[in-house]
Parts: C-alpha cells; sequence; structure tokens
C-alpha cells in the first residue's frame, strides 16, 4: 500500500485540534502554480487535506503533461488529521476531529462522500491506514492511558460492517508521547506508531483474526537517546519488506533528526538490528514524513527546520542484501515550511510533498535524469486559499 499519512504532529497540534463542528460553505479556492523544471509527464489521482479553519477540505490533483490540474475540493465538517486510501484505489478515508469520513473515488479522480455523509467511525484519529488485504480500517488515537489502536472491519463497497471489533490500549512509559504516524507491513503482520518520546510502537497483526489486534503488552522501540522523539514510520514496500525505518530527533545524539534503519526480519524478536550506519542524519530538526519509494532503492525522509524555515528531503539510496543492506545519503532537496505528508503518484513519475507552514503547500519534484535519486522541483502550488495548513498528502496506488 502506498500510503503517506498526515498525522497529528506537534508544530501543527493547535491548529488541528481547532475545528469540531457543523459543515460550512468554503470560499472558491484559489490555486497558483509554478513550475520550476520543465516537465511533460503526468501523473496519477492523489489527495491533499488542508486545516486551516475555514480551509476544512480534502483537494483533489493531477497532473497532466506537466500541468497541475484541481480535480475538486471537497468541505469537511471539521480539522482533518490524517488521510488514506484502500488498497484496490477506489475508496479514500479522511481523519478528523469528529470522526472518520469515506470517499468513493470516481475514474476521474472525483469524490463521493459515501455511508450518506455519516462517519464510518466516531474516533478523532490521529492516524488512520488501511492493511493490504483491503479488510481492515485502522486507527490510531491518542488515549489518557498511551495509545488507542482500533480496528473497523470494512466491507467491498468500504463501508464498516459495524462497530469496531477490536479496540486494544498500549500504554507506554513517558508522558509527553504525540501520535504522529502509522504503517501497516506489506506482509500484513505488523503495525507500526510512531508516538513520538514514547517511541515506535510495534504490534502484531492478524488480518484473518476476528480481533486481529494482538493484546498489549506489544514491542516498543524506545528513542536512541535521552529526550529523542519518533516523528515518522514507514516499512518496505512489498510483500516481502526487507527494511523498517523511524524517523527519530535526537536520533544522532545531537539537535538534528535522523533516520534509523531497521532489518525487518529482527521485528518482533528479543533485540531489533539496525544496518550498518544507522542511524543517519537527515538534516533537520524533525524528520516528520518517509517514503521508500515503490522500487525499494531510494527513501525519502521529509525534515522541519524550524516555525518560518523551509524544510527539506533527504533522500538515501537503498541497496544489498539480507544481513548486508546498505543505505547511504544521496540527495537534499529544499521544501516548503513544516513539511507534514510525502506520497509517490501511481506512475512513479513524481514525489509529492504538503507543508502545513506553507512557501509552498504542495510541491511535486520529478527525479533528475543524469544524478540518480535526485529530486527536481518541478511543480509547486497552493492548496486553497492560503493560509491553508495542508497536512496530508495521498496517491491512488
Amino acid at each position: 500500500m502506498r500510503f503517506a499519512k498526515c498525522s497529528l504532529w506537534l508544530f501543527a497540534l493547535s491548529v488541528l485540534l481547532a475545528g469540531c463542528g457543523d459543515f460550512w460553505q468554503a470560499p472558491t479556492t484559489t490555486t497558483t502554480t509554478t513550475t520550476t523544471t520543465t516537465t511533460t509527464l503526468s501523473s496519477g489521482n492523489f489527495y491533499v487535506i488542508n486545516s486551516e479553519p475555514g480551509e476544512y477540505q480534502v483537494v483533489a490533483f493531477s497532473i497532466n503533461s506537466g500541468t497541475l490540474n484541481e480535480i475538486g475540493a471537497y468541505d469537511l465538517a471539521a480539522a482533518p488529521t490524517a488521510i488514506a486510501i484502500a488498497p484496490g484505489g477506489g475508496f479514500l478515508y479522511v481523519s478528523t476531529g469528529v470522526g472518520i469520513y469515506l470517499y468513493d473515488i470516481g475514474s476521474n479522480g472525483a469524490l463521493t462522500v459515501a455511508n450518506n455523509g455519516g462517519v464510518v467511525s466516531g474516533d478523532p484519529a490521529s492516524a488512520i491506514a488501511v492493511d493490504p488485504s483491503g479488510a481492515w480500517l485502522i486507527d490510531a488515537v491518542q488515549g489518557t492511558g498511551g495509545v488507542e489502536l482500533d480496528a473497523t472491519a470494512i466491507n467491498s463497497s468500504g463501508l464498516s460492517t459495524g462497530a469496531p471489533v477490536a479496540t486494544e490500549q498500549y500504554g507506554v512509559s513517558t508522558a509527553n508521547e504525540l501520535i504522529h504516524q502509522i504503517a501497516i507491513s506489506g506482509d500484513d503482520h505488523y503495525i507500526f506508531v510512531a508516538d513520538g518520546s514514547g517511541g515506535t510502537l510495534v504490534v502484531p497483526f492478524t488480518p484473518g483474526n476476528t480481533n486481529p489486534l494482538a493484546p498489549p503488552p506489544v514491542s516498543l522501540i524506545a528513542p536512541l537517546n535521552t529526550g529523542g522523539a519518533d516523528y515518522s514510520v514507514a516499512v518496505d514496500p512489498g510483500a516481502t519488506p526487507r527494511l523498517l525505518y523511524v524517523g527519530e530527533t535526537l536520533a544522532s545524539g545531537g539537535t538534528t533528526g535522523g533516520l534509523r534503519v531497521f532489518n525487518y526480519d529482527s521485528v518482533g524478536s528479543a533485540a531489533y538490528t539496525q544496518v550498518a550506519g544507522s542511524p543517519f542524519s537527515s538534516g533537520g530538526g524533525e524528520p516528520t514524513a518517509i517514503l521508500p519509494l515503490a522500487s525499494g532503492d531510494y527513501v525519502y525522509v521529509a525534515n522541519a527546520t524550524g516555525l518560518t524555515s523551509p524544510g527539506n528531503i533527504t533522500g538515501f539510496s537503498v541497496g544489498g542484501s539480507s544481513g548486508a543492506y546498505s543505505v547511504a545519503s544521496v540527495t537534499t532537496v529544499t521544501t516548503g515550511i513544516l513539511p507534514s505528508g510525502l506520497a509517490e503518484d501511481s506512475k512513479s513519475d513524481f514525489v509529492l510533498a504538503v507543508s502545513s507552514g506553507g512557501d509552498s503547500d504542495l510541491e511535486c519534484y520529478i527525479f533528475d535524469t543524469t544524478t540518480a535519486g535526485q529530486l527536481d522541483d518541478a511543480i509547486n502550488s497552493t492548496t486553497g486559499t492560503d493560509p491553508t495548513d495542508a497536512v496530508g498528502v495521498a496517491a491512488v496506488p
């Protein structure tokens, strides 16, 4: 599953909690597009969620022959916090302060709200994902006792078959944890939740069970250094994952963020094994999103560098074989302020990045034709009437 979550993270917390209420009529969306590097490439459909009060929307886009096209903008009842697309590409879920909404994705990328406009889950989830089998909607809610995971069975129409059949509360040892991102392994065996200073929660998952979630206690990857916090998590793509990625502050023992890379085969064991050289400096304060490409050859980390400073995206090459994987930094490119989400389009021609602090809201990168792994900024745009506080992006697989 190609997924980019926009989860609730530290800098945007006050904004994301601001809006729970009735539907409202949004102002006409104004989209300004700038092309930086000429391209004639086209993308699949993708979606951005805006959480600025007055701009609560999910906005549908595509790129046709190098031109960004807005397919439609759809108002939300409350501030959105996360977005996910089902593996088959037919359904989109948006988590808000009043619950999770379901949309049918049309052949042209347009959205139609499903379930008669009602929520399919009342959870105000900070992070959501659909498992690779397409049978379960998983959401993570920050509870008073730690992370609460809910598993809601969904049918062939993307709808809930009833109340969540599984709810588990996973306590962690620190008081300041905050859910940022969720990932499910391609083999459908584990759920990972980046939980700030609480570390990364690792929950065994069995989709064929009536209750697919493992009861606590479960594994926890603690931050490497005192004062560190996990902001992002991702798993190597495919049904046979090689690596687990965790974006962590102070991971390198300093003030910058880092990328920790673990051998997936060690997940669930007594000792999680990191690849040689891990953690790797990712070039910013908080590594807020991680995107392994579908090819498995590169992984990109979006980094915040401050409340008013442009962030960056650092790319790493991934190679080697089991027990001897190699990861090396290959490129860094500037992105918007407070980057909040990454996605790869279905044609694997664009890396899409959104930033909650703007400058710009959406950036669409292409791959350099001469330097392997390097991203070139091809299109940057607003995602509505600024400020929009774009906090998540997801692409149809």
